[in-house]
């Protein structure tokens, strides 16, 4: 079993029901972690596995679930799906959702007895329809067959998993945000410490992880650690699901080892470049990642190599660059995005990147000047890491920054000549 997460998914992309599920191992992993295992061995285990988060920051799972207060004396607990998937380019949640919902319902009863919560909740991007009616009749299936609810398969541990549907922003991404709107307040990021495992949901320890985190876990409770980092090529174990869009000549998603190649995501999975295109760049993890070129192809896409390379994987849902597409025409479309996006809670996001796209449709105009690339570079660096409450401008500099760096001529071609220039 050399692809996990996909194996049960059918051709036709129909939901895989309980039935289907369980004749091909489904819930085993569930009934192993109640029947044969303490709380913190499952715990143990997924930090031995070496599973890390699959939303983009590919924090340890293991690791963030032993944060969490154990014991008699331990408070109200939860778990929460961050399923608010809205980075441009990524849909590999929405696939594990739509076709294999119990997939994701298990690893979260598995998750939830790990760190001893009795309630979980699905937050679930607000345009996944079909996504919400597949999991509510997974959901009542799992119910029915004592998966979910009072004395789960016989035991003594308890779990309800309610789907809450998001209002939408692409800041519900972010798990502290998350958590503000799925207590009913706006969407904006908490200032950290304290961390979510500590005080989250409702001030109690709360685990939030990804969808694709999830759906990791009964593999690896019933196949074993071994089994798991067996699967990966380098150091990062498991597999992945990665996605390519743009004009390669089959653009999808596919379940492949941590650490293949770039290369072989690129010509063979999507079948290399369409007619008369030529690659020229790509962001490897979504929107909010660094631009890569050509020349990092033979790259493994995992976690250490990307960051290497100054790039992250992000989602690992690739965005291809063609020789004729304008590049800067490319980040404008993807600032104007996250500038709509911010929560504007924090000054470098709600006004640096307005100020970011006013300056990219300025040289687009014909209006610009040497010195407002100088601007943007200054921007992308007010923007990083460390001066904003969240992760959502230093990812919108990211595209910006590498682009600068590596497709200046680009931007440079926008400039008005020197003689306009003086003259205005």
């Amino acid at each position: 079993m050399d692809r996990p997460l996909t194996q049960n998914i059918k051709p036709d992309l129909s939901p895989v029901t309980l039935d289907d599920y369980r004749r091909a191992g489904g819930y085993e992993g569930l009934a192993k972690a109640l029947k044969e295992m303490a709380p913190a061995d499952v715990i143990g285990a997924v930090k031995d596995s070496g599973l890390r988060g699959r939303g983009g920051a590919g924090f340890p799972t293991g690791v963030k679930w032993s944060l969490v207060p154990q014991g008699e004396s331990a408070e109200q607990k939860y778990v929460v799906v961050n399923a608010d998937e809205m980075e441009p380019g990524t849909f590999k949640d929405r696939l594990l959702m739509e076709a294999d919902p119990h997939q994701l319902i298990e690893g979260v009863v598995i998750a939830a007895y790990a760190v001893q919560a009795d309630t979980a909740y699905i937050f679930l991007r607000g345009e996944y329809h079909l996504s919400a009616s597949r999991l509510e009749q997974a959901l009542g299936e799992a119910r029915s067959a004592a998966y979910l609810g009072k004395n789960i398969l016989g035991s003594d541990f308890d779990l309800e998993i309610h789907l809450h549907t998001s209002a939408g922003r692409y800041i519900c991404g972010e798990e502290t945000a998350l958590l503000n709107s799925l207590e009913g307040k706006r969407a904006i990021p908490r200032a950290k410490p304290p961390f979510p495992q500590i005080s989250g949901l409702w001030g109690r320890p709360t685990v939030v992880n990804n969808v694709e985190t999830f759906c990791n876990v009964p593999h690896i409770i019933r196949n074993g650690v071994d089994w798991y980092r067996g699967l990966g090529r380098g150091e990062d174990a498991g597999t992945k699901l990665f996605g390519a869009s743009g004009r390669v000549k089959k653009p999808g998603l596919w379940e492949l080892p941590m650490g293949t190649p770039i290369r072989v995501l690129i010509e063979e999975c999507a079948g290399g470049m369409q007619e008369g295109y030529t690659l020229r760049g790509f962001l490897p993890g979504g929107a909010s990642t660094d631009f890569l070129l050509p020349e990092h192809l033979d790259l493994p896409m995992d976690f250490d190599a990307m960051m290497k390379a100054g790039s992250r994987l992000g989602t690992g849902t690739m965005i291809v660059l063609d020789d004729q597409t304008c590049p800067v025409r490319m980040v404008l479309n993807l600032e104007r995005f996250f500038a709509q996006e911010s929560c504007g809670w924090c000054t470098p996001c709600r006004d640096g990147l307005p100020w970011v796209v006013e300056l990219l449709e300025g040289l687009l105009a014909g209006r610009g000047r040497p010195e407002d690339l100088d601007q943007l570079e200054q921007l992308a660096r007010l923007m990083g890491p460390g001066n904003t409450f969240c992760a959502l401008a230093p990812g919108a500099a990211e595209p910006l920054q590498s682009a600068l760096k590596y497709f200046r001529a680009d931007f440079e071609r926008y400039l008005k000549p020197a003689s306009t220039a003086r003259v205005a």
